[in-house]
């Protein structure tokens, strides 16, 4: 069904396409479990191979359309801080210059695996140091305390002595899915007595009025009742990853994608951070 709605075709005719496959190697690629489809030992042997196949036809569909735009399907994972508040703008200018593209943005609180094709590409917030990709740092980005212009006006904040008495928002944090994110660990603070895994959710937290938590720079301009604490003692800096299959470094069209998405990024991200007081 999966790959049915992401082909735009009947599952029934995805099915009857494997079956003929399977006929063709004479080999089971696929068994049905209660969990769904998953490959057998023959179908994972193949892999390599149908991913270089539609790797080369991609290519050759790139040397006929030309270099001069983007057209097709793109499926991008991020992390959700990311998906909501640098790369709607982002994208949204890529695709006003190239009409014939289509992206599709999943946005998890969550590492990719782009070995199973969850995504074309995915923005990670570090480094991954093993597996079969291709990484380019895409920005950095800047964080800080921050809390809402009510909550500060009944319990101000001038100094890191005053942190103690404050109520923090944060992650969840058997849900801290990547080091990076231990923030609050990472400056000190109390722990977090109202906590989420979404980035939205925890600034809405603090839109609310409910306490002091970390925020990325880039969001504050989508929440201007909130303001940062003490940016001159408590400030953080991260990196955004670009993350790709190593096989999809021959695919053109990936490539320029990678490209524009990298430069805009940029360009935006420090756009949202030059605008803060």
């Amino acid at each position: 069904s999966g790959a049915g709605r992401r082909l735009k075709i009947d599952p029934a005719t995805v099915g009857r396409r494997i079956s003929r496959l399977e006929e063709a190697v004479a080999a089971r690629l696929f068994v049905k479990s209660p969990q769904g489809y998953a490959l057998t030992e023959a179908g994972a042997r193949l892999i390599a191979h149908a991913e270089r196949a539609e790797a080369a036809l991609e290519g050759a569909t790139e040397a006929l359309d030309g270099p001069e735009g983007l057209t097709g399907l793109i499926r991008l994972g991020a992390p959700d801080g990311c998906a909501n508040y640098l790369l709607p703008q982002v994208l949204a200018g890529i695709c006003d210059a190239n009409p014939g593209l289509e992206v599709q943005v999943v946005a998890l609180p969550r590492v990719f695996n782009l070995s199973r094709r969850e995504a074309d590409m995915a923005v990670g917030v570090s480094r991954p140091e093993a597996g079969r990709l291709t990484v380019q740092k895409l920005t950095d980005y800047r964080l800080h305390l921050a809390a809402s212009r009510h909550y500060l006006q009944r319990h101000p904040i001038t100094s890191r002595a005053d942190l103690g008495g404050h109520r923090f928002v944060g992650y969840i944090p058997d849900m801290i899915f990547d080091k990076e994110l231990d923030y609050l660990a990472e400056i000190g603070a109390p722990a977090a007595a109202l906590t989420s895994n979404s980035v939205s959710v925890q600034l809405n937290f603090l839109r609310a009025g409910a306490g002091v938590g970390v925020v990325h720079d880039f969001a504050l301009p989508a929440a201007p009742d909130l303001v940062r604490v003490i940016p001159e003692e408590i400030s953080l800096t991260r990196s955004f990853w670009l993350i790709r299959h190593a096989d999809d470094g021959r695919v053109a069209r990936l490539n320029r994608f990678a490209d524009q998405l990298v430069r805009h990024a940029r360009a935006e991200m420090a756009r949202l951070e030059a605008g803060l007081p």
